[in-house]
Order: C-alpha cells, then sequence, then structure tokens
C-alpha cells in the first residue's frame, strides 16, 4: 500500500507542478496575459493565483481520499 501511496503522491505533484510551471512560464514569457481581465474585472494573475491555491487544497483532499490507513487484518 506505501507504494500506491507514493506514486498517488507523485501523480498528484506532477498536477500540481503543471499548473505552477504554467503560471509560472506565462509571467515569463507572456507578462501581458497576466493584465486581462476575463472576469469582472479581476485581472488573470490574481484568479490563477485564487485557482493554484484551490487546486492544492483539492489535490490534497484527493490524497487524503484514496491514501486512507486500511485497519490491519488480524492473524486468526
Amino acid at each position: 500500500m506505501d507504494r500506491q501511496r507514493s506514486r498517488l503522491g507523485f501523480v498528484l505533484f506532477t498536477i500540481y507542478l503543471l499548473l505552477y510551471g504554467g503560471f509560472v512560464l506565462i509571467n515569463a514569457f507572456r507578462p501581458t496575459w497576466m493584465q486581462v481581465q476575463p472576469i469582472s474585472g479581476v485581472n488573470l494573475a490574481i484568479l490563477y493565483g485564487f485557482g493554484l491555491i484551490l487546486a492544492a487544497f483539492l489535490l490534497a483532499l484527493l490524497y487524503g481520499m484514496f491514501a486512507k490507513n486500511e485497519p490491519a487484518e488480524e492473524d486468526a
């Protein structure tokens, strides 16, 4: 089970790394994109930042749900 948890953790970490990498790359190579205001005058930088926080929270919840400790089976 520890191997499965490690794999799940790695997959979820990779997902977050890709999301964060996108944020960094946009800021590095297309900073004007972050000034776009797609929703009610709030710029993309703020929306993406809050999205990263929400994504981290949701990924942590997923890990918590799928990596629960199973009760140890007693030997008869």
